[in-house]
């Protein structure tokens, strides 16, 4: 499945050039074109889906393998391995993708934030207990 609107679908294709650094029946792997890092690729699954959510078990299982054999052919000791799913999740293209993106130094590769919130107990045991019902 393939959206013809998206720039993504558009580089599997062949619509768009892009510098491809691996292609299966699922998935499809290049450098990012604006990188935070040298070396910092993207791993996208060849199924379009908007979200991880929408994307079929099947068409999942080669995307972080890709994405550690990027990371080791790069060279990279330290790199982040990122998805986002939605705009205020910082999601740009709505087709699945996973960054991979080399951490040299302090300045280059991925910058983070982690507000963590305050533990309550209580209100862990009762989302375990909901999610977990869910799972």
């Amino acid at each position: 499945m393939s959206s013809a609107a998206c720039i993504f679908c558009k580089i599997i294709k062949g619509d768009i050039p892009s510098f491809k650094l691996f292609e299966s029946d699922k998935v499809f792997a290049f450098l990012d074109i604006q990188p935070l890092s040298r070396g910092h690729a993207l791993v996208i699954p060849k199924f379009h889906g908007a979200k991880l959510t929408d994307i079929p078990d099947e068409d999942l299982t080669e995307l972080l393998p890709v994405a550690k054999k990027i990371a080791q052919a790069s060279g990279a000791v330290d790199f982040n391995i990122l998805q986002n799913n939605g705009r205020i999740a910082h999601q740009e293209v709505d087709h699945v993708h996973f960054h991979m993106i080399p951490k040299p130094n302090e300045k280059e590769g991925m910058k983070i934030g982690w507000p963590t919130q305050a533990t309550d107990m209580d209100k862990l045991k009762s989302l375990h207990e909901e999610l977990k019902a869910k799972m």
